[in-house]
């Protein structure tokens, strides 16, 4: 899920502002209501100097509304270069992968075999002869949450915040995890979980840029638009330049009788093509969509579920495998092919 953005608050800024930079070794002091006075060296002075030198400044922070000229180093308004520095300074440096468990519904019981098979089906249109070859037991479904900032590099930048949930094996997005993590609440007492997973980001990497590029394909569609119509005007202008003049110089020479002329001319129209090819080239590459993912959290969910062994007929196969239904999301999960 992609988080809203927060509106432009000049008084929270500045109460971020006062707090961080003196986390980073920066002496503050509010000097009225939308100024800071700061004065600050080595790490907190990098937001302006990548040297660290020493920084004595007085940070203003307009309005939204406020059209002035801005100062990138010495103002804060949206999108100000500043706002990002000091949040990545304070951000951890090394990526931590914590685990939660999510508290247990009392009284909760594992699905009839009719309900089970026809939340199977619906899952899974086209399965026939469905059986459970085993009775419900209590187990564990596992998820992996990531927090993850979004930098889009096109002809204007953007920047998005999204929250995905990962199911895991079978890396599905799952949007109802994300969704209700602010509600969830951690276990404290009851079974505990003994089989997490063993954390293992070379696995995790394909199913999370999978879970990404399927949050950002509502943001990229008019990003990709725009950039096609941009670079098709480009190469027409470029195309219909580089037509005339080859073909000018394709005349010139049905026109000379003269060995060296033809041979020179000959030369300046090898050296166009392959300045039309450099041309197109480059343009195709000035309007790439560019795409960096910042991982900024990283937390592994347990919750309750219930596991079985189902046997059915598929795509003319018969399949006898484990698998897992999940309360909450009332959905199946395959753990591994029989």
């Amino acid at each position: 899920m992609k988080l809203q953005k927060l509106p432009h608050d000049p008084g929270k800024l500045i109460d971020f502002f006062e707090e961080g930079l003196p986390a980073l070794g920066a002496l503050c002091e509010r000097t009225w209501h939308d100024r800071l006075q700061v004065v600050a060296e080595g790490a907190a002075a990098k937001l302006w100097h990548a040297d660290g030198t020493l920084v004595d400044a007085e940070i203003h922070f307009p309005p939204a509304g406020d059209t002035t000229p801005r100062e990138a180093g010495r103002e804060v308004f949206p999108g100000c270069p500043l706002t990002f520095r000091l949040a990545e300074a304070l951000w951890p440096q090394t990526l931590v992968l914590d685990r939660v468990c999510i508290q247990t519904f009392e009284n909760v019981k594992p699905p009839t075999v009719e309900v089970a098979e026809k939340l199977w089906s619906a899952q899974r249109p086209g399965t026939l002869r469905w059986k459970m070859e085993a009775p419900m037991t209590p187990g564990w479904h596992f998820s992996v949450l990531v927090l993850a900032r979004c930098e889009i590099q096109a002809i204007d930048q953007h920047w998005s915040l999204h929250r995905l949930a990962v199911s895991l094996p079978d890396g599905d997005l799952d949007e109802s995890l994300a969704g209700s993590l602010d509600f969830a609440q951690a276990q404290t007492e009851g079974p505990q979980v003994s089989d997490w997973p063993v954390p293992d980001l070379a696995q995790w990497a394909p199913l999370i840029r999978r879970a990404l590029e399927a949050d950002l394909a509502a943001d990229l569609e008019p990003i990709r638009t725009r950039q096609q119509n941009y670079l098709r005007r480009e190469l027409e202008r470029i195309d219909s330049y580089f037509k005339n003049y080859e073909r000018e110089l394709q005349e010139r020479l049905e026109r000379q009788h003269q060995r060296n002329t033809k041979f020179t001319i000959r030369e300046r129209l090898a050296a166009a093509k392959a300045e039309h090819e450099r041309r197109r080239h480059d343009q195709v590459q000035r309007h790439e969509i560019r795409i960096k993912p910042h991982l900024d959290a990283l937390l592994l969910i347990a919750e309750p579920a219930w596991q079985t062994r189902v046997s059915f007929f598929h795509k003319n196969e018969t399949h006898n495998q484990p698998a897992r239904f999940v309360p909450r999301s009332r959905r199946w999960i395959v753990l591994r092919s029989g």
